[in-house]
């Protein structure tokens, strides 16, 4: 087992760090005498753990050369350069459901103290005074309760708003409403739901889609007397604008958790008599922070293992488990099964699928691209960055869709083109576990794609056999499994051998220096 080593550079709950280091994982610490020296140290890491003090830049990526997965411990993840990221072939994981309870809570915990006036009754009430109506507040009990921002978070929030009485309306343009009906919410474009509500909370993530998202135009649109609550992130509201409708009175409140810059140099809106403010503490439960601590531990130790089901921020396609899974195996197999024949350059990937689940499909094509470029590249390419490695290459890839399989409830065929011309090799999963090849070079074919494989091909002549298997035991090459295949009506024949060790050069040229073989050539796959 590789032991990895792992640099934590934020702060880092111990339930997590425990994980880490029972994994056998070298766990370093970043000290504050350290961190000037961050980008030369994380030269020695496979990974980084950071929060959100932590800038994870082009530059500190650059600087990893072993570098392979950086850890997020939280969900927002704008302080990592996911793009540079990707480029690089850096995995970039999150903990996306770990805060979920904390930041839904905390949502209804900055929406009451507003509409009740709970911040400014409590100063009230330290100053020695005692005054019942100036602190009259809102209900929320038959008020409409519009979410930007649909995720996890929510479809949390939109769950306990209804226990509290309140129609929820909501914004999400990666969402389509039937999915959004099982929540009991309506869809609706977002200046209609900022015009329809009685209190607005915002849910999503800062992009640069949804940088300044509740701009000035759209905090105009919002129903006269209405509250806006940010528990999401800084930058989604154009603060200017919140500032003015506060003091023009076209709001009449806002509980905001989160600022463009924390902590704000201007003080006029986190001050304001109309804003209940906290110091980004959504995610400030011991609760939450175990969760976060524990379950960033337990996806970057998943990736750096090669997992599929990992949280990954930059994978291009959903995280594979279960039934997903043996396929992405047999498609990246496949890819450097065909590759390996082709032995030259790449002009075309091309995958065909018959039988495969939708949500597998996206995984597979970018599995067999991995394998198809792994010979040339090694270690260089992942599944993170396959398509751009592809793209910068020119190499086109494309995918195509048909229903029936024939004989076989599922098929994956890859068909590479390159200079040397034109190689395919086919597959399906047997038992939903076992990936096998069933089709290859032209032959009915069948042996798992793994290991020390000889693939020969040769004249269908009596003896043949028996010289290639004597040729090996002088070479002292032990084999494990051998599988035949022959086409009568053209006198060739191909046969795969799995051997226990791959075979020496010279025992290779020994093979084809027989003069019914035409072929001889030693892959390596690996395992799976």
């Amino acid at each position: 087992m590789n032991k990895f080593s792992i640099l934590v550079a934020d702060p880092l709950a111990e339930a997590g760090l425990e994980i880490l280091r029972e994994s056998g994982a070298e766990v370093h610490l970043l000290t504050a005498e350290e961190r000037p020296n961050l980008a030369t140290m994380v030269r020695d890491f496979d990974a980084l753990i950071v929060r959100s003090a932590t800038k994870v830049d082009a530059e500190l990526l650059g600087s990893g050369s072993r570098l392979r997965v950086v850890g997020r411990a939280g969900i927002g993840v704008d302080n990592v350069d996911v793009a540079a990221a990707t480029n690089q072939g850096i995995l970039v994981v999150n903990a996306p459901t770990a805060n979920l309870i904390s930041a839904t809570e905390h949502t209804f915990a900055m929406l009451l103290a507003l509409v009740r006036n709970v911040s400014l009754a409590h100063d009230s009430v330290r100053q020695g005074e005692w005054e019942r109506k100036r602190f009259q507040g809102t209900e929320l009990q038959g008020k409409t309760l519009g979410i930007v921002g649909l995720g996890r978070i929510g479809q949390s929030v939109a769950f306990r708003a209804r226990a509290f009485g309140m129609t929820v309306i909501a914004f999400d343009p990666y969402l389509d409403a039937s999915a959004a009906r099982r929540f009991d919410v309506e869809m609706m474009p977002l200046e209609q739901v900022l015009a329809k509500a009685d209190m607005v909370t915002i849910h999503t993530p800062l992009t640069e889609q949804t940088r300044n998202l509740i701009s000035r135009e759209m905090i105009g649109a919002m129903k006269r007397g209405g509250v806006l609550v940010n528990c999401a992130r800084g930058g989604i509201v154009d603060e200017d604008a919140l500032l003015e409708a506060l003091d023009s009175d076209r709001l009449s409140g806002a509980a905001l958790d989160v600022f463009a810059q924390e902590p704000p140099e201007d003080p006029r809106l986190s001050n304001h008599p109309k804003v209940v403010a906290t110091p980004h503490i959504g995610a400030q439960t011991h609760e939450a922070q175990e969760r976060v601590a524990t379950e960033t531990a337990r996806m970057v130790l998943g990736a750096l293992a090669g997992s599929l089901a990992v949280t990954a921020v930059n994978l291009p396609f959903v995280a594979a488990s279960g039934v997903g899974e043996p396929f992405m195996i047999l498609g990246e197999q496949l890819g450097r099964l065909a590759s390996a024949l082709l032995g030259s350059s790449l002009v075309k990937v091309q995958v065909e699928l018959w039988g495969v689940e939708e949500s597998v499909r996206i995984p597979v094509t970018i599995a067999a691209l991995k394998g198809a470029l792994t010979p040339f590249l090694g270690e260089a390419v992942n599944f993170v960055n396959a398509e751009k490695v592809a793209e910068g290459r020119s190499i086109e890839v494309v995918r195509s869709i048909h229903l029936d399989a024939g004989e076989y409830s599922h098929l994956v065929r890859v068909r590479l083109r390159g200079e040397a011309g034109l190689f395919e090799v086919a597959g399906t999963v047997f038992g939903d576990t076992d990936p096998r090849v069933v089709q290859f070079e032209g032959y009915r074919l069948e042996f798992r794609p793994k290991g020390n494989l000889l693939v020969l091909r040769n004249q269908d002549v009596p003896g043949v056999v028996g010289k290639i298997g004597s040729l090996l035991g002088e070479a002292g090459a032990n084999i494990a499994e051998i599988h035949l295949a022959r086409h009568a009506s053209e006198g060739e024949a191909m046969a795969v051998i799995r051997l226990d060790e791959s075979l020496s050069p010279e025992t290779l040229s020994q093979l084809l220096e027989l003069p019914e073989v035409y072929r001889a050539q030693m892959i390596d796959l690996g395992g799976f």
